[in-house]
């Protein structure tokens, strides 16, 4: 199977019914285990990137949030969100087909705290300059939630 190809049709499909043109694919051992595409307009979540969902669905049935001896297929060059995600499950690689520069002139999707152009420079800045208005507000009684953690865990994640 040719899973750039079958990512590129999941993308299709979507926007055919009223979705966005991205897709994933998590393919393990030549098979793909997952797929997803981006449910944003059709579920008003704005987790449910087609990263996410396949994500979601791929540990659901490995029953872990390692997804390594995986390779995911994704249609564009993945978002922050998505990105962290995928450091988080550790795949062994990520295949993406079209860049932000490619896509650029038929996409864009500015919220009120980034453009699309300013959207990866944001989350490189200190949190104090960030356009989104954050504060820190420390209370030594959190550290306790932590320490308590790693005694119970032994530090095991």
């Amino acid at each position: 199977m040719n899973f750039i190809k079958h990512t590129i049709d999941l993308a299709k499909k979507n926007v055919e019914e009223g979705g966005r043109p991205f897709a994933c694919l998590i393919v393990k051992e030549g098979k793909i285990i997952a797929e997803g595409a981006n449910l944003v307009a059709q579920t008003k979540d704005p987790t449910a990137h087609a990263e996410i969902v396949a994500i979601r669905k791929a540990t659901q049935l490995l029953q872990t949030e390692h997804l390594e001896k995986c390779v995911f297929y994704i249609m564009a060059h993945p978002c922050p969100m998505c990105l962290a995600a995928m450091y988080y499950c550790s795949p062994d690689k990520v295949i993406f087909i079209t860049s932000r520069d490619d896509y650029s002139k038929y996409y864009t999707d500015n919220r009120k705290y980034f453009t699309f152009e300013s959207f990866y420079g944001e989350f490189n800045k200190p949190w104090q300059e960030r356009k989104m208005p954050m504060e820190y507000h420390p209370d030594a009684e959190s550290i306790k939630v932590y320490a308590r953690w790693k005694e119970k865990s032994r530090g095991q994640v």
